[in-house]
């Protein structure tokens, strides 16, 4: 289990996250959170 923040999004940023969200559960038969998302796009940003 992760921590618990708050982060503010610009409105590019949130509106990118939220397409990118959905593309994954039009891919696929599973629900997809926007916590998942943002994890993700952070993993990847920062390797």
């Amino acid at each position: 289990m992760g921590k618990r923040i708050t982060i503010v999004l610009d409105d590019d940023l949130f509106k990118k996250l939220r397409e990118r969200q959905s593309k994954q559960i039009r891919d696929s038969s599973k629900s997809v959170s926007f916590s998942r998302v943002i994890n993700q796009t952070i993993r990847k940003a920062v390797r």
